[in-house]
């Protein structure tokens, strides 16, 4: 994107507040992981799976919801969706799906993932679709439009053109 994704201007704020104030509706209250604005990374450097341990260290119950910053499709309709799959799920992780692939950022971690992200983490094994690939998942589908997220400044302004 060649800048921060989390201060991007979205609706009258920044796209980190409109995801914010998504998983803040959802799920009651909201943590930022990583950023200027957010607790910063246990161990620096290690993308969003870095993030994912952060958070997991850190929570102080079962199920976290975690979101990526550059989503700005996702409504707390949307997220509660997932948490309502967590409340009655055996799995490890409930994982939003677009055609049957999930999206790791866009899913609720039960925190006795933390093992199995520690020693990802150990072994350098850094991919969170490789994470995803070791846990207990389930998958719920949604709306495409949801999950959109922006990488480039082509995908930025396609997402804003349309709104």
């Amino acid at each position: 994107m060649g800048r921060d994704k989390a201060s991007l201007p979205y609706r009258g704020a920044t796209l980190l507040d409109h995801i914010a104030a998504a998983v803040r509706e959802a799920a009651g209250n909201v943590i930022v992981i990583g950023g200027s604005s957010g607790i910063p990374d246990k161990i620096p450097g290690l993308g969003p799976i870095g993030g994912l341990f952060t958070a997991l260290s850190e929570t102080a119950t079962d199920w976290n919801l975690v979101v990526a910053c550059d989503m700005p499709g996702i409504s707390a309709e949307v997220l509660r969706i997932l948490l309502k799959k967590s409340e009655i799920s055996a799995a490890e992780c409930v994982a939003a799906a677009i055609d049957g692939a999930p999206e790791p950022l866009c899913a609720v971690y039960h925190r006795r993932c933390l093992p199995k992200v520690t020693h990802a983490i150990g072994d350098k094994r850094l991919k969170m679709l490789d994470l995803l690939a070791e846990l207990q998942i389930e998958m719920e589908p949604l709306d495409p439009a949801a999950l959109a997220n922006a990488n480039t400044p082509a995908e930025w302004a396609a997402i804003e053109s349309s709104r």
